[in-house]
């Protein structure tokens, strides 16, 4: 079971690592903080303040077709902020 499923890579999320020093990652649903933590420390090999967790519920979708109207839902997921100590950060585009 990995703990840590992806990072999110996204506009704002660059705009709080660089400000706040804060990195969001999607992370398994049964997981704690305390394990998130560290997955975290060990992964990138940094020093963790702070996680906070959310569940993003999916969300349902309607597309029209010429046979009809097609109902989808988008997939239910966790998602962790996590805060490192200050001079600590990580490089997602190192291995690119």
């Amino acid at each position: 079971m990995s703990i840590i499923k992806r990072p999110i890579i996204t506009e704002k999320m660059t705009n709080q690592s660089e400000k706040y020093n804060r990195y969001a990652f999607v992370v398994d649903r049964k997981v704690n903080k305390i394990e998130i933590k560290k997955a975290v420390a060990e992964m990138y090999d940094v020093t963790v303040d702070s996680v906070r967790t959310m569940i993003c519920i999916g969300k349902k979708r309607i597309r029209g077709t010429k046979s009809g109207m097609i109902v989808g839902k988008t997939s239910t997921y966790k998602k962790a902020i996590v805060t490192l100590v200050e001079g600590d950060s990580i490089d997602f585009y190192s291995n690119i």
